[in-house]
């Protein structure tokens, strides 16, 4: 087998939170941009230089590690190719657009994969 790098692209970490606007106040005062999302749909993804963080009400039940690559469709196959369990998995069925899909690590923590 060979043991190609595969790009995970950017890293974020998604997070579960109880009140969205007091995170986003709270995340603000730590200099974070909201850069999408609505906060009346209880998501948003803040910026702080290089450094990404999601908060997310109501969506996931755990906080995760979100990875966002180019090309998640080769990711998925390599992991699959290494018998690493996927948890779900959306969008492969095509060629091209949005693919997500989680893994959980040793630990339990769960791991997004998420083209957009």
């Amino acid at each position: 087998m060979t043991n190609t790098k595969k790009d995970l692209g950017i890293f974020s970490l998604s997070l579960n939170v109880k009140d969205i606007e007091k995170s986003y106040a709270f995340y603000k005062k730590l200099g974070f941009k909201s850069i999408d999302g609505a906060i009346e749909q209880k998501w948003l993804v803040l910026k702080n230089g290089t450094t990404k963080i999601g908060l997310f009400q109501g969506m996931f039940p755990n906080n995760m590690i979100t990875f966002n690559p180019n090309d998640a469709r080769t990711v998925y196959k390599d992991l699959q190719s290494k018998e690493v369990n996927i948890n779900f998995s959306s969008g492969l069925d095509s060629q091209e657009g949005p693919v997500s899909f989680s893994i959980t690590d040793p630990d339990g923590n769960p791991i997004l994969i998420d083209q957009h």
